[in-house]
């Protein structure tokens, strides 16, 4: 069986595990944690980067730092997952969930503006498959209404929109290193802060509601507890893993690009078949995070889904849409939403991870293309 996904490892991980094992601090906020921090400070060009245990954390951390209080409302796609929308629901705000555009999975832009209130907080984005939202629509908007905008990254290491990192765009941006993800430590995230105002609360939250990081600094006699806050930080294991992965970027990234252009030019003929493939506007890079295609139909992507198991390959469907899902259905406001249905419904991704081989990949596209009844 082809997996569809298969965590990389460079080979530094282990020495670098030990490593931070033999300096005597494997708690947050030691030398490998800072590593990572100035990793992210020099590729997003941003005012501070924090690691978390996750992306779900990060968001949190952005709940909190926005200061969302009960009836906030917080504008957010329906297409992803079920992390973008409780980081603000545990908050006690009411979230307003926006369609997909038909062109891409990510939110469509253009229908943030009639769902604007005065109860509007926040504008969250997600950039679904390391590919850009709008994020000049998205701004602008934001501006006019003076509302916050949160980039939920969490698929979109470098990856870019206009040239500026995804993550560096909005107030702040959120990544996640799961084993799933392009760089990975198992389990963790980051909180990128974009806007200086956020900066000095949210080290405070980020180290349980203290000042600590003041205090080791020497700036503060003794640290005390000066707001809320929880345990973000990830351990030095956590990060001494994801250093070594930060280290191979480039290679990783090749990779992954190879394998995702390999598996456009093979499945393009697809089209015939009124098949769509993993699309990338002109304003946005692709990061390879995955490739996925558009079925026409439920039917036919269980079907398909099928076939490829049977023939050694796990192929996957995404997101559930939020916005009827059990436990926000009684809360949504009952527009529809027909795009994001039809991801729902439609989209499967592909295998698709570092050292899948040529052979491996030619399988799939072969696998794929003689479902659709179409020699390779």
């Amino acid at each position: 069986m082809i997996p569809f996904n298969r965590p990389y490892i460079t080979g530094k991980e282990t020495s670098y595990l030990t490593e931070a094992v033999n300096k005597g601090k494997i708690s947050g906020n030691g030398h490998y944690t800072k590593l990572c921090q100035n990793y992210f400070t020099q590729q997003l060009g941003n005012e501070q980067n924090l690691c978390t245990t996750s992306c779900t954390d990060a968001l949190e951390m952005c709940a909190i730092l926005t200061d969302i209080k009960p009836g906030d409302e917080v504008i957010m796609p329906t297409y992803t997952f079920v992390s973008t929308a409780n980081a603000f629901i545990l908050r006690g705000a009411k979230v307003v969930f926006v369609d997909s555009r038909k062109d891409h999975p990510g939110m469509d832009e253009e229908l943030i503006k009639q769902l604007i209130t005065e109860k509007t907080k926040a504008i969250v984005v997600v950039h679904y498959a390391g590919v850009a939202c709008d994020m000049d629509k998205v701004v602008e908007i934001a501006k006019r209404h003076k509302l916050i905008v949160i980039e939920d990254a969490a698929q979109a290491i470098d990856s870019y929109y206009k040239g500026k990192a995804l993550g560096s765009i909005g107030d702040m941006g959120c990544f996640s290193f799961h084993e799933t993800k392009n760089i990975q430590c198992g389990e963790g995230g980051l909180l990128s802060i974009n806007n200086a105002i956020y900066k000095e609360r949210a080290e405070i939250i980020w180290e349980k509601g203290t000042n600590r990081s003041a205090f080791w600094r020497g700036e503060v006699d003794k640290y005390n507890w000066v707001d809320i806050g929880s345990s973000f930080l990830p351990s030095e294991l956590n990060t001494s893993f994801l250093f070594a992965q930060l280290e191979e970027i480039e290679k990783i990234q090749n990779r992954r690009k190879q394998l995702w252009e390999k598996y456009y030019n093979g499945l393009k003929i697809l089209e015939k078949k009124n098949i769509i493939l993993s699309q990338i506007p002109n304003y946005a890079t692709n990061n390879a995070h995955l490739f996925y295609l558009i079925c026409n139909s439920l039917e036919e992507r269980t079907s398909l889904i099928d076939f490829l198991k049977k023939e050694g390959v796990m192929a996957v469907f995404h997101y559930i849409c939020l916005h009827d899902s059990p436990y926000f259905l009684d809360k949504h406001d009952g527009r529809e939403m027909p795009n994001a249905k039809k991801y729902e419904n439609c989209l499967v991704r592909l295998p698709l991870w570092v050292n899948m081989t040529e052979g491996q990949t030619s399988q799939v596209i072969t696998n794929v293309l003689s479902f659709f009844n179409i020699k390779g």
